[in-house]
């Protein structure tokens, strides 16, 4: 357990010394991660909808159920 340990902390060690040492490595991280979460946003506001919006809950049931019985078509 210890060499693992020891392992783990000396991959630690590397990425944490590596992301301080960082000059534009940083901005551009945060550029990714940005584009990222507007990317995912605009997604699953545009092109996912839910799909049982304005279903009741019997309705949702009836609708699940009916998916996870009806075998589907291996084309």
């Amino acid at each position: 357990m210890g060499k693992i340990k020891k392992k783990f902390t000396a991959v630690w060690e590397l990425y944490r010394d590596g992301f301080k040492n960082m000059t534009w490595g940083r901005p551009l991280w945060g550029l990714v991660i940005l584009k990222a979460v507007i990317l995912f946003a605009v997604l699953r506001v545009f092109f996912f909808k839910p799909a049982m919006a304005g279903m009741s809950d019997e309705q949702k049931s009836e609708q699940v159920g009916e998916h996870l019985t009806t075998p589907r078509k291996i084309q």
